[in-house]
């Protein structure tokens, strides 16, 4: 597949099993190929297969979910026992 096929693929992947929005989903892809995260797949077309674009898609799902902090759950104001 082209370059622009796989990453077409991967977008869809990511929609697919991450119930992405496909504009999320084009957003992490095109900030991993800001990146460089793609740019040895543009270079080496046998890298754009089916499995390495499921792996790809599991990748930056995770990358875009470690980046973000954790945040503590918000509490009530509940008045201090004295």
């Amino acid at each position: 597949m082209t370059y622009e096929e796989y990453l077409d693929e991967v977008t869809t992947l990511m929609t697919e099993k991450f119930a992405l929005t496909d504009e999320a989903a084009i957003k992490h892809v095109m900030r991993a190929q800001a990146a460089d995260f793609f740019t040895l797949h543009d270079d080496h077309p046998e890298m754009r297969t089916l499995e390495r674009a499921e792996q790809d898609a599991q990748t930056i799902y995770d990358k875009r979910n470690k980046s973000r902090p954790h945040t503590a759950p918000i509490r009530g104001n509940k008045p201090d026992k004295a």
